[in-house]
């Protein structure tokens, strides 16, 4: 299920985000610490050897080994920072894209509700089949791309089972001799039964039939946005690279970071700390970011943080007939509102809100912004416009209005070094 924690920063106070990093489900510690743990041991083992089992000869080599690996665990040599940076960019712009692609069907049920008519049985069937069928395709979609959904509908039965489809549409869509995905066949049936409903005049214009086609071919576009975004990923390449980048740098520094003996004066090495305390920091850092870019390449998994397709299926069909059905001309019957006397509504606050009503209304970031006397005097004279330079006044005719540095004022006008104008 979706992390959510916007209502515990909804408001700035001290140490407002520390109380986040006490959180497991969705944390970095659940995804990081196995490969923590493993970092840890890996360099508590060279540690051991380098301290308690080898001879001073091996020692010396050890050391020498150690000094030259480190040279290379400084980021200029392996571009760590620069590589993974970049990743997580590409990773989270295409984790918004695939967001913004979700099929909703809010916009399409509004002008179904609004252009499909009939209160008979006739024109709630039209509704609801429409509806049905647009949701029918964001389901078929969506066990193509999201685990958590193809497990909920491993088979198109299930999806019969569920009420998305009759058993004779079941029969049309396996008719249909294909290769490839069949999720946009609903939406053909859509459209058939669209302008059939135009035909009986449940749809009255074409103009209602024009706003039914381009909602609907919205709708398709983002299930096809969410087909390819699954078909086509980002360069495998690029993820071998980012993965090697930091992998490669961490091994050198199993080693090169290990502690050296002090008494033999290496540079950098007059301490011996046990515990590289900064090292592990940069792992948590660095694997870490390596990792919100493995969680978020792909949100249709089964992370903590991946999207609810199951609950928004849910929401989307429930939604969806309540307004193309329940809610067809189910109108409370008008009436004057509360404040029809009044000029203007005078809306009450709460106590906790009560301070809102003294802040004055925004009209502008200019709207109290002071000018002097001077700078409001208006300097014109005939139909030119005076030019002042120090104490002398120039009126110039028919002319642009450069820059005084400039000799040239105008097509037909110069001024000399003695402020004379000259056609």
């Amino acid at each position: 299920m979706t992390v959510s924690y916007t209502l515990e920063v909804a408001n700035v106070r001290f140490g407002g985000f520390s109380k986040l990093l006490f959180r497991w489900k969705g944390s970095i510690y659940k995804l990081l610490y196995k490969e923590f743990l493993l970092f840890c041991a890996f360099y508590i083992f060279f540690s051991l050897l380098y301290r308690l089992w080898l001879t001073s000869e091996q020692q010396n080599v050890f050391e020498l080994l150690s000094l030259y690996c480190n040279q290379f665990t400084n980021t200029n040599f392996i571009p760590v920072l620069f590589v993974l940076g970049f990743y997580v960019t590409l990773a989270f712009n295409r984790w918004w894209g695939q967001y913004t692609s979700f099929p909703l069907p809010d916009n399409l049920m509004m002008v179904v509700s609004g252009n499909v008519h009939g209160a008979d049985e006739k024109g709630r069937l039209l509704r609801r089949t429409l509806m049905r069928y647009a949701n029918l395709s964001s389901v078929l979609i969506l066990r193509s791309v999201s685990t958590r959904v193809h497990k909920r509908f491993p088979t198109l039965e299930h999806i019969v089972e569920a009420g998305f489809m009759t058993s004779r549409e079941l029969k049309i869509l396996e008719s249909l001799d294909s290769d490839f995905n069949k999720y946009w066949m609903p939406l053909t049936w859509f459209v058939n039964l669209a302008s059939k409903a135009r035909e009986e005049t449940r749809v009255r214009d074409d103009i209602a039939l024009r706003l039914l086609m381009d909602e609907l071919n919205n709708y398709r576009t983002k299930c096809s946005l969410l087909f390819h975004y699954d078909w086509i990923s980002l360069p495998l390449v690029y993820t071998q690279v980012v993965t090697l980048a930091v992998y490669s740098f961490f091994a050198l520094c199993v080693i090169g970071r290990q502690f050296l003996n002090p008494e033999k004066g290496y540079k950098d090495h007059k301490l011996d700390l046990y515990v590289p305390f900064i090292t592990l920091l940069q792992f948590f850092f660095y694997a870490g970011w390596l990792k919100v870019g493995e969680v978020i390449i792909n949100p249709f998994g089964e992370d903590d943080d991946d999207f609810e397709t199951n609950q928004l299926i849910d929401r989307n069909i429930q939604v969806s007939m309540l307004a193309v059905d329940d809610m067809y001309q189910n109108l409370a019957p008008l009436e004057k509102d509360k404040h029809w006397a009044q000029r203007h509504f005078d809306i009450p606050y709460t106590v906790s809100t009560a301070a809102d009503r003294l802040k004055p209304a925004f009209k502008g970031s200019t709207f109290d912004m002071r000018m002097s006397l001077e700078d409001l005097e208006l300097e014109q004279a005939g139909d030119g416009f005076l030019l002042k330079e120090g104490n002398k006044d120039s009126l110039l005719q028919g002319c642009s209005l450069p820059s005084l540095t400039d000799t040239t004022i105008g097509p037909c006008i110069t001024l000399n070094e003695e402020d004379e104008l000259h056609c």
